[in-house]
């Protein structure tokens, strides 16, 4: 009898014992959502570590910066035509906040706008152009709003307006000396033939001649040699990203 009663209470208690195994696993749901949470958390980290990368600081090239500049290749008005290229290279470096934005040897793009030839009578020599991009060293390039604003280098030529337009320096005295040296000459010729009348006829005929030589013969060409000086402005601002910019080492200027 007490055999039974023993029995029936050990059965008794490894039924309870028993119990609680079938809820354990309940309890480990409760970590697991801890471990979700802490895993969404450490996506999100390299999500805003991407936008402060995407938002890196910019520098500015202010409007009406002067850049000095060397010619690469020689330009003409004589046979220049609108839409060829010039091709140029920055001599000096350009500084904003302590940091080189426009090294020394980088290259500056443009082209030929307008090409107007001197006349015979009247009329100078002009040359139109503008600048359109900046190549730096390591290949970066940025879009420019440049116009020529002086041209240092060049010999007899100035600029016009504002835009920027080349202009050679007027040889209207020069033809006014060649006619009146013609009709001088033309004038000892006739006094040496036939006197006070001669003297007239022949500063007519002198002066004819000289205005004939004048009409034939054309005004001075623009003429810029490789190497001439001349200096870029920038017409607005111009955003870079200094990132990109070799500024770090010394660029040999290309000659």
């Amino acid at each position: 009898m007490w055999m039974r009663v023993l029995g029936a209470l050990l059965m008794t208690g490894c039924a309870i014992a028993q119990a609680p195994d079938t809820s354990t696993p309940a309890g480990p749901t409760q970590p697991a959502t801890g471990q979700v949470s802490r895993t969404t958390s450490a996506i999100s980290v390299p999500e805003s570590t991407n936008a402060v990368e995407g938002t890196a600081p910019r520098l500015v090239i202010p409007s009406g910066t002067k850049v000095p500049l060397a010619l690469k290749q020689a330009i003409s008005t004589r046979n220049a035509k609108e839409g060829d290229p010039v091709y140029c290279v920055t001599t000096f470096p350009f500084v904003v906040e302590d940091r080189i934005i426009i090294p020394a040897g980088t290259y500056v793009q443009g082209k030929i706008s307008r090409v107007q030839r001197p006349g015979r009578i009247k009329g100078r020599a002009e040359l139109l152009m503008h600048f359109t991009s900046m190549i730096y060293p390591s290949g970066y390039t940025v879009m420019l709003p440049g116009s020529l604003d002086n041209i240092p280098g060049a010999d007899k030529t100035s600029i016009k307006g504002s835009e920027g337009t080349v202009r050679q320096d007027s040889d209207r005295g020069k033809d006014i000396g060649t006619v009146a040296s013609t009709a001088s000459t033309g004038a000892v010729i006739g006094g040496l033939s036939a006197g006070g009348k001669g003297a007239g006829l022949g500063a007519a005929a002198g002066g004819l001649a000289g205005l004939a030589i004048a009409m034939i013969s054309r005004g001075n060409d623009v003429k810029l040699e490789p190497g001439t000086s001349i200096e870029m402005i920038i017409q607005r601002e111009v955003s870079v990203d200094p990132s990109r910019i070799t500024s770090r080492r010394e660029v040999i200027v290309r000659e």
